[in-house]
């Protein structure tokens, strides 16, 4: 594997112990997948945040590693395990909490936007058409590959971490034009809709698993469809990379030297999808707690919220998850005070999947997100309910609104 002088320099340790340590882990990585060489990077986005994932071990290397670790590229990072201000509001204990501050801590010392979030593309971390990323949350890995035209791979938490550091990756798989080539075309005969995105990604995501499915759709999806596409893609399978047919940047170039007849073609209609939908609830027992924004609702899914439950009053709990950024945008517009009058709270730098919710005596968990739907019940142990919102918020064994407009 090909290193240039400084390289060779950082990999030797004159540049101190986290460099030295960072590029060892980047030249085993790529020796593991074959990379000639190491790729600079535009930006990292860093897995490993919340304390139910990483645990003591995992603080303890942080801490170690900001004694002198910095970064030398913009670098963003996934969720934490709680809403890093209003955490005893929503009833997380102190002892979690003080674990995760000292995580989100060490990251912050070493030079890391601490804007807890896996739709870093939302808050400033845009990366440019054929950029080369450190990228590491799924969802955003599928979202800059497919929607954005960049180029990452899935990288570990201690991959991206360590690329930010070094301020380079290997330079393999969805960085080399290659492999990011379809291998296998999707045609939908339905127009879609809503959480529809969401249960075609699961479906696909099991019959693809890391492969690059292309997509004809019969009606135009917006970017939040495709940002709850790719999540869904990912979680079921390990989609990094998809194309929509006249959507995305490189659809032309998604069969360029490839015998496009000769790809595996699947057909999938409503009811297909439908099915999907239904084996991602566990129960049809009525949510404790609506918890949409998986991955993080953007400032438009928290206006169509709000206006969906404007003058109303909640009987489930409701939290939106979001980024404090388009929080703080939602509050300017008046959103945040819409949802909270009804009952609802917009919940920042966490989301169901990666904090303690198990802890907090909920049972029965609703959700708009297939990716959301495939991990509550493995990662919280709670039941999961599937479906739109507006849907979530009816009692559909008494047909009665959950809501008293």
């Amino acid at each position: 594997m090909y290193l240039t002088r400084e390289e060779e320099e950082m990999y030797a340790g004159e540049y101190g112990p986290a460099v030295e340590k960072s590029m060892e882990i980047l030249v085993a990585l790529g020796e593991i997948y074959d990379a000639e060489r190491l790729v600079s990077i535009e930006s990292a986005q860093i897995s490993g945040v919340s304390y139910k994932t990483i645990g003591e071990a995992g603080l303890e290397f942080l801490e170690e590693m900001a004694q002198d670790a910095r970064v030398r590229v913009p670098s963003t990072l996934n969720p934490a395990g709680v809403d890093l201000k209003i955490w005893r509001e929503l009833g997380f204990s102190e002892e979690f909490a003080e674990k995760q501050l000292r995580i989100v801590a060490a990251y912050q010392k070493m030079g890391i936007t601490t804007t807890c979030t896996c739709t870093p593309y939302l808050v400033g971390n845009l990366p440019t058409v054929g950029s080369h990323l450190a990228w590491s949350e799924s969802s955003a890995v599928a979202y800059a590959n497919s929607v954005l035209g960049a180029r990452t791979n899935r990288e570990g938490g201690p991959g991206a971490l360590s690329a930010a550091i070094c301020g380079r990756t290997a330079e393999y798989g969805y960085h080399l034009d290659e492999e990011r080539k379809a291998d296998l075309i999707v045609e939908v005969k339905n127009p879609l809709s809503g959480s529809d995105y969401g249960a075609l990604g699961y479906l696909v995501g099991q019959k693809v698993g890391g492969g690059v499915p292309y997509f004809q759709f019969q009606n135009t999806p917006s970017t939040d469809q495709l940002k709850c596409l790719g999540a869904a893609l990912a979680s079921s399978g390990a989609v990094a990379l998809y194309h929509v047919e006249e959507v995305t940047p490189e659809w032309k170039d998604a069969f360029k030297g490839l015998e496009e007849e000769k790809l595996e073609k699947i057909s999938l209609d409503k009811a297909s999808i439908d099915e999907a939908r239904s084996s991602l609830s566990t129960t049809d027992r009525k949510p404790d707690l609506i918890c949409v924004g998986c991955p993080h609702a953007s400032l438009e899914e928290i206006k169509t919220i709000s206006e969906k439950v404007s003058g109303s009053k909640l009987k489930s709990q409701l939290w939106v998850c979001t980024s404090t950024p388009v929080k703080a945008a939602a509050d300017q517009r008046g959103y945040t005070r819409i949802i909270e009058k009804a009952g609802g709270k917009l919940v920042c730098d966490t989301c169901m999947v990666v904090s303690p919710i198990e802890d907090l005596g909920f049972k029965v968990i609703g959700v708009d997100s297939a990716k959301a739907a495939n991990y509550v019940p493995t990662m919280c142990g709670l039941d999961v309910v599937f479906d739109d919102l507006e849907n979530l918020m009816v009692d559909k064994r008494k047909k009665l609104i959950l809501r008293e407009i």
